[in-house]
């Protein structure tokens, strides 16, 4: 949540408690192409559970900094779109292969960023500043959203879409207000807003034949 070290500790814990619960659901109902946007909250809530780390040990580089980070930039670039790609219908994929390429590229620019680089963090009053050396910050950051609010707001599924505005809103919002923290504030409203994944898993029907949750499969 950013305000301070217990509200990303309470924050992360809850929110990986609904993701735990979302993929345990969609593991019973045999649907393995909704698993990793069931895990989806499973993994930023762990992020703001880091980040409470980083918010004890005072900021700084270190081993949860860097953790924060690669969490924060390569892998929801990789992850979203390539699980919105996954969990859609064979009919709706051609229109999600750009928005899962362009999170391909953006998540090695930044992977090979922050292995050749230092990732430092600035706490403040309420927030958690971090700062990289990226080439071309704001295409990166353009792409970034692409891929992941993108991805979203493509998905032919409306409760996808749903969440893709929340995020969307939340990225103008925290960009306005803490542009300076902009990458951290939007993660928590990321994390809270895929709280909504888990009512998209419990109105998913289970699949009682498991060839039928993947359409690929052989007859």
């Amino acid at each position: 949540m950013c305000w301070s070290a217990t509200a990303d500790l309470m924050a992360g814990m809850g929110v990986a408690a609904v993701g735990a619960a979302a993929v345990a659901v969609t593991a019973h109902r045999r649907r393995p192409r909704d698993l990793p946007l069931a895990a989806l909250p499973l993994l930023l809530g762990a992020h703001q559970i880091v980040e409470a780390v980083v918010w004890h040990s005072g900021g700084g580089a270190g081993p949860a900094t860097t953790a924060w980070a690669v969490i924060a930039l390569p892998v929801p670039a990789l992850w979203v779109p390539l699980g919105v790609l996954l969990a859609a219908p064979p009919e709706a994929r051609r229109r999600l292969f750009a928005p899962a390429a362009v999170g391909a590229a953006t998540a090695a620019v930044l992977t090979l960023r922050l292995a050749t680089g230092t990732v430092t963090a600035d706490v403040r009053r309420h927030t958690v500043g971090y700062a990289i050396d990226l080439p071309y910050a704001p295409l990166l950051i353009a792409a970034y959203l692409v891929a992941t609010v993108g991805a979203l707001l493509l998905a032919p599924d409306r409760a996808l879409r749903t969440l893709g505005g929340l995020v969307a809103a939340g990225a103008l919002v925290c960009a306005v207000l803490w542009n300076t923290a902009f990458v951290s504030t939007w993660c928590a409203v990321a994390a809270l807003a895929s709280v909504t994944l888990l009512v998209r898993t419990v109105r998913r029907p289970p699949v009682l034949d498991p060839r039928r949750s993947d359409p690929l499969a052989a007859p």
